[in-house]
């Protein structure tokens, strides 16, 4: 039997706290397909993947300063 692996789902203040985007700009984000969308939890209610989020913190280049 194959095994089963479960993300957790993280709320958006979670997701604000781990990339350092605020809310708009995590939107603004996800308009313009540089975030991964959110997965519908109900009708009022939205999470992200923490694989998604994980991954997309990955991929991410450092900025020279």
């Amino acid at each position: 039997m194959a095994e089963v692996s479960f993300d957790k789902i993280l709320r958006r203040p979670e997701v604000s706290s781990i990339t350092g985007l605020g809310r708009s700009s995590l939107y603004d984000y996800i308009r313009k397909g540089n975030f991964p969308p959110p997965v519908k939890l109900g009708p009022r209610n939205v999470g992200w993947r923490s694989s998604d989020v994980t991954n997309w913190l990955a991929t991410r280049q450092p900025v020279a300063g």
